[in-house]
């Protein structure tokens, strides 16, 4: 495989990523969950992995208006030619990196719960599943999180900042 670069998303991102986004997750729609605002307002925080030109994946993240030493990724994609290499685990190093320089402590994600997948790969991670009061397959989950029988995996990561 070609060498991956990685950068910041800009807003000229957007069109390449949104026409793809779709199909990378088997045609379930999910275009609507990442408006072009997020190119705009949190490209310190947000990254574009590209190989030979072309958008290879993606991280979309933010740091949180209301607890300013959290950081939340949004969104992450990666080409399904180019999974199981170590891109998703990548993208998420740089996003730490960045909410680490921006004094965040914390990460924080959702998921859903029958993407095992997801799950998976967080708790690689290093992520930690809250308790929900609910298990759905040994995972706790917070039930109606995303609104009625929307429930969601909520994640959470504690960074490593040095203390100066």
């Amino acid at each position: 495989m070609n060498e991956v670069l990685i950068r910041h998303a800009e807003p000229s991102d957007y069109q390449s990523i949104i026409a793809v986004v779709d199909e990378w997750w088997g045609g379930r729609h999910m275009a609507d969950m990442l408006p072009k605002l997020f190119f705009v307002h949190f490209r310190p925080t947000s990254f574009i992995a590209e190989c030979n030109g072309e958008v290879v994946g993606f991280v979309i993240g933010f740091v949180s208006q209301t607890h300013s030493e959290e950081a939340y990724i949004h969104f992450v994609g990666v080409h399904p030619s180019h999974r199981h290499g170590g891109l998703a685990k990548k993208l998420y190093e740089w996003f730490f990196a960045a909410a680490e320089k921006l004094g965040c402590r914390v990460v924080r994600c959702v998921t859903s719960p029958v993407n095992k997948g997801s799950i998976s790969f967080h708790r690689r991670m290093g992520f930690t599943a809250e308790d929900g009061g609910k298990l759905f397959d040994g995972t706790p989950i917070v039930e109606g999180y995303d609104g009625e029988g929307e429930d969601r995996v909520l994640f959470f990561k504690a960074l490593g900042l040095k203390q100066g």
